[in-house]
């Protein structure tokens, strides 16, 4: 298929579409993956490199641009810019409860989703490397799981990047996803303590909804039914800079009384869905500790692990606290999109034979220039499994900071990316 051109105030996209192996090791069944080039305008026949970004998630598409902002105008400068949708997400092949229907058990299920990994996303960013401009280099830039994408870029295709950008997302090398929730899971006690700093009130807030969920059969206007433990779900934000303030204004306005007494307000539950991404972007559920497994099984690692952390128990007295960005296996009861997958999901979580994310031997001699934005209060990605991997792999450059949290690339891109280019090319 042709690419397709459509010109917007300050940006030209291009839209481009490659059949792709869903499996590398057996290529005759194919999946479609998307990716959308940028460039600004009078640039569009320059001989310009290539930025390839890598979104976060698991399962989230790249960013629908409305314009040459953050930092995308800076990559504009010097680039052309290349927004993939991973494999599963956006515009590629999606992977959702609707497409899975037509895989007759779960077992095949489960063996489609596990392609959906970091190191077919690297296969398939090769692939297109190779489509578009040859044995030539680019640079990638990896937010979050993207970084994750791009060490394993560096583990096994070295060859074919110039330079490789970080923000929140450098991985321990080794480490199992039961290392991840024993690191992650202090943070997210440590952040529901500065929340319920800021807004003491909700103490009692959090206190009473929990309360009236526990008494009460509260249905979600898109289906399911609002529990304790999804409610609780919305810390997952708390790791970003807006984070405690999106959950506070949700709390604040959880009731409406009416000549009946008190009830859920409507608005709530909506906010509730419209934060809540688990029904639209299902991989982040089921392939979440795969991100971490190697040659081993997640097991449910966060449910495991929760009970080492009795904070977390719901007692009588002081503050209710909420979880993480972590995932539970009673979400697929819970979430109406999961549930035809809840049965693909105990597979996945049992799977032992994952495949190796890192090559440690190789990225040991790793000679790609990385730079990387490390924040040092990250709620999701624990900073000093950051620092241990750049300690193992030479030519990695850390800008530890505490000005930015999790987001800091959607808020300040601009200028997050200008010193990363700066540090790869040694002029910081």
């Amino acid at each position: 298929m042709l690419p397709t051109t459509h010109v917007i105030p300050g940006l030209i996209l291009k839209s481009h579409r490659f059949n792709l192996p869903l499996d590398y090791a057996n290529p005759s069944k194919k999946i479609s993956v998307f990716a959308r080039e940028l460039v600004a305008p009078g640039k569009e026949n320059a001989d310009l490199p290539y930025l390839v970004f890598f979104q976060g998630g698991p399962g989230s598409g790249s960013p629908r641009p409305g314009g040459a902002s953050g930092w995308i105008k800076r990559a504009l400068s010097e680039f052309r810019v290349l927004l993939l949708d991973q494999r599963g997400t956006g515009a590629s092949t999606p992977i959702t409860a609707q497409t899975l229907r037509h895989l007759s058990t779960p077992e095949a299920q489960a063996d489609y989703v596990q392609h959906f990994r970091a190191d077919n996303i690297v296969r398939d960013a090769e692939a297109i490397r190779k489509a578009l401009i040859g044995e030539r280099q680019w640079s990638i830039l990896g937010q979050s799981f993207g970084g994750f994408c791009a060490m394993n870029y560096l583990s096994f295709a070295p060859e074919g990047l110039k330079e490789v950008l970080i923000t929140g997302g450098i991985p321990s090398l080794t480490g199992t996803a039961d290392d991840v929730y024993r690191a992650t899971y202090p943070r997210v006690i440590a952040k529901n303590r500065r929340y319920y700093e800021r807004y003491p009130d909700d103490v009692q807030r959090v206190r009473d909804i929990v309360q009236y969920l526990s008494d009460n059969d509260v249905q979600m206007p898109g289906g399911g039914r609002l529990t304790v433990q999804r409610f609780l779900q919305l810390g997952i934000s708390f790791g970003m800079s807006d984070g405690f303030e999106a959950v506070h204004y949700l709390v604040e306005d959880a009731f409406v009384e009416t000549p009946q007494g008190r009830e859920m307000n409507r608005n709530f539950l909506s906010g509730i869905e419209h934060a809540q991404s688990f029904d639209t972007h299902p991989i982040y559920t089921l392939l979440q500790e795969a991100c971490y497994t190697q040659a081993s099984t997640s097991d449910w690692s966060a449910e495991r692990l929760l009970g080492e952390f009795p904070a977390f128990n719901h007692g009588d007295d002081g503050p209710i606290l909420f979880t993480g960005e972590m995932v539970y296996p009673w979400m697929m009861e819970v979430y109406p999109q999961l549930k035809p997958l809840k049965a693909a999901a105990e597979l996945l979580a049992k799977k032992s034979d994952w495949s190796m994310l890192y090559d440690v031997e190789r990225l040991q001699k790793n000679r790609v220039l990385v730079a990387a934005a490390v924040y040092y209060d990250d709620m999701y990605v624990h900073r000093e499994f950051s620092e241990e991997t750049a300690r193992i792999v030479p030519n990695m450059k850390l800008w530890v900071t505490s000005e930015y949290e999790h987001n800091g690339l959607r808020l300040d891109g601009e200028a997050i990316l200008d010193r990363l280019l700066k540090m790869a090319r040694g002029d910081l």
